[in-house]
Order: C-alpha cells, then sequence, then structure tokens
C-alpha cells in the first residue's frame, strides 16, 4: 500500500475555492479508485500549505486511477475551477510506505 501525499501552497485569499475542490475530490477520488484519507487546509499557523492524502495499492494503481479521474467528469470541472481561479501556486506529490503500526 502507498500513500500519496499532496502538499499544495495555496493563495491565502483564496481559501475557500480550496476549500470547494476539496469537496469536489472528496467525491470524485473514491468514485475513480483511491481510498481518500482526506483533504486539510489552513487553520492556525501556516496560512498557505494545505494538503490531500489518499491510499492506492502500488504506482500502476495509481496510474489506473489519474487516468480514471481525468475522464471523470467533475474531475475535468474540478481540474479546470483550479485553473481558472488561480488558487493553486505549488502542488508537490510525495508517495510514502507506511512501516509501522498504529
Amino acid at each position: 500500500m502507498l500513500t500519496c501525499v499532496i502538499r499544495y501552497h495555496i493563495d491565502p485569499t483564496k481559501k475557500d475555492a480550496f476549500v470547494r475542490y476539496a469537496r469536489n475530490w472528496a467525491e470524485a477520488i473514491p468514485r475513480c479508485g483511491a481510498d481518500l484519507v482526506g483533504y486539510y487546509a489552513p487553520h492556525e499557523g501556516s496560512t498557505t500549505l494545505a494538503y490531500g492524502i489518499y491510499n492506492l495499492e502500488s504506482l500502476a494503481a495509481y496510474e489506473a486511477y489519474r487516468e480514471r479521474l481525468a475522464a471523470d467528469p467533475l474531475g475535468r470541472e474540478n481540474y479546470a475551477f483550479a485553473q481558472t481561479e488561480k488558487f493553486l501556486l505549488r502542488e508537490d506529490r510525495t508517495f510514502l510506505k507506511k512501516v509501522t503500526l498504529p
């Protein structure tokens, strides 16, 4: 199992747009085959960092998931929304493997 952690740098004046974006992904991501842990918006401290976290079986599963997400109507709409509103300043993906139990 791999965990994908997306670190977003967002425009702090457009936090509400990021929240809308995150809520759309909360619907589309599970439908397209990933196990969504959640999206996290700034609350205290940094006003520019936000995160999206989900699990997948493998990098091959990730590639198939990304194809489904790109073809999903809400996925396409959400990508377009982010480009139009320009609230995402930077996006970094890291794939992690859990090495301990809770």
